[in-house]
């Protein structure tokens, strides 16, 4: 596990899936963020989401443009583990009881229908649409006795960032057990009802968000906008703290140094 960009990553896929593993199988709960660009800008913007975003486990690279930046400022080759990746590797291998929470019905009544052909097991497991509210709005203890009381492994997690991060956050010290992972999207692109994922040939070229751009112009035009505007300085930052001229880490969160509004 390495910090690039002030988020602890895992890129090694066995690590990942053994951390899963042991944690599930002892006292306290804890969580994984699925890192994309979104997560990147706001976590290097807001303290308080960087908090919650390295308060878990850690976080595996939804990004395929983060990799090429590691290799470009320090040379290291590492890879993309994205959300729908992992939630399919997990589904599939029928290690773990599960519960489904976020999105609407119509979703999860779609991803239920879908993933029970890669896992039979997943017919008998819990689908949770959560309310649409704010983040301090959530019901934590209720929410909290359900997942205890069904005895998941594994509770995955599809608010939308930031959303689902800071939910996490918040739900974990309720939780006696289990692994939390927020897995955004990938909800939606197994469910058959809503958007699909890009094509491996956009994905292997780096143009999935151009796909998500058209399909969802009005939520992803922001984040592309807000992305681009504060990557420059992101990567000027990590340059300078990889040659040691940065003396204090806390000025990435210095609002002047970006744009939009918290």
């Amino acid at each position: 596990m390495k910090e690039y960009f002030n988020i602890r990553y895992e890129f090694n896929r066995g690590r990942v899936h053994r951390a899963i593993s042991e944690r599930v199988d002892y006292p306290g709960s804890d969580y994984i963020c699925v890192a994309d660009g979104v997560i990147l800008h706001h976590a290097n913007y807001r303290r308080d989401y960087h908090e919650a975003i390295n308060g878990g486990m850690f976080s595996i690279c939804d990004s395929s443009y983060v990799p090429l930046y590691i290799r470009l400022i320090h040379g290291h080759r590492v890879t993309q583990y994205t959300g729908s990746e992992i939630f399919e590797d997990i589904v599939r291998s029928r290690k773990y009881r599960m519960m489904f929470l976020g999105t609407r019905t119509e979703i999860l009544e779609g991803l239920r229908r879908n993933i029970t052909e890669w896992n039979p097991d997943v017919a008998e497991m819990k689908f949770v649409e959560l309310p649409f509210c704010e983040v301090s709005e959530f019901d934590y203890e209720s929410i909290s006795a359900m997942i205890q009381e069904d005895n998941a492994d594994i509770i995955w997690i599809a608010l939308g960032a930031p959303k689902q991060e800071y939910f996490m956050q918040r739900l974990k010290p309720h939780l006696n057990r289990g692994v939390m992972i927020a897995v955004g999207a990938a909800f939606k692109f197994y469910s058959g009802v809503s958007v699909k994922r890009a094509p491996k040939w956009m994905v292997k070229s780096h143009l999935e968000f151009l796909q998500r751009l058209v399909k969802e112009p009005k939520k992803q035009f922001g984040r592309c906008v807000g992305i681009i505007k504060s990557l420059p300085h992101i990567l000027r930052k990590e340059w300078r703290k990889k040659r040691g001229a940065m003396d204090e880490p806390e000025q990435i969160f210095n609002p002047e140094c970006f744009y939009g509004s918290k």
